[in-house]
């Protein structure tokens, strides 16, 4: 099992965020797509090739490829939408008016996907690249199709951990 692989790459200093994983991984206030689908676009987001990759192995026992495909999809498309709005917050109100003016087609199809479960990802990943505006809107949104504060967290918490573990990975890589 390929979480499993991660937590054993993972360096005694590291030991709580292999704990979490483990936790993580096992059980879920979310749908079985919710949780690993936030896994994978998660993994993505952290942009560490290792994490994606032993992520990945475990999904495919979860997740079907159009989800596997929506997850990957919401990681891409925020990665470009959270520069984008995050910027245009920094910049202030005089920039509030200007059209966006980017392609965002896979939002409004949801990649094929539940709306709910593609908006949690989305808001998994904004909150890895720290985008306030686009947490609040997908948070707001999940929260309107019925997700729990609870289960809200717990995608925090996937996401969390797994940049942990990315940087963790980075650090073995790098000094072994």
């Amino acid at each position: 099992m390929s979480i499993d692989n991660l937590r054993s790459a993972l360096p005694e200093w590291a030991k709580d965020l292999s704990l979490n994983l483990s936790t993580l991984s096992r059980s879920s206030t979310l749908t079985e797509q919710q949780q690993w689908g936030t896994f994978v676009a998660a993994a993505a987001a952290t942009r560490n090739e290792s994490v994606l990759v032993q992520v990945l192995e475990d999904a495919r026992a979860h997740l079907s490829e159009e989800a596997i495909n929506a997850a990957l999809g919401s990681a891409s498309i925020m990665a470009m939408n959270n520069v984008a709005y995050r910027t245009r917050h920094f910049l202030g109100d005089a920039y509030e008016n200007e059209r966006m003016g980017l392609r965002m087609n896979i939002i409004g199809t949801a990649g094929g996907v539940e709306k709910v479960d593609f908006e949690l990802w989305s808001l998994a990943v904004s909150t890895i690249n720290g985008c306030e505006r686009c947490i609040t809107s997908h948070e707001a949104t999940v929260r309107g199709e019925g997700l729990s504060t609870e289960q809200v967290w717990e995608a925090v918490r996937i996401a969390s951990t797994l940049t942990g573990v990315a940087q963790a990975v980075a650090v073995v890589e790098t000094i072994g």
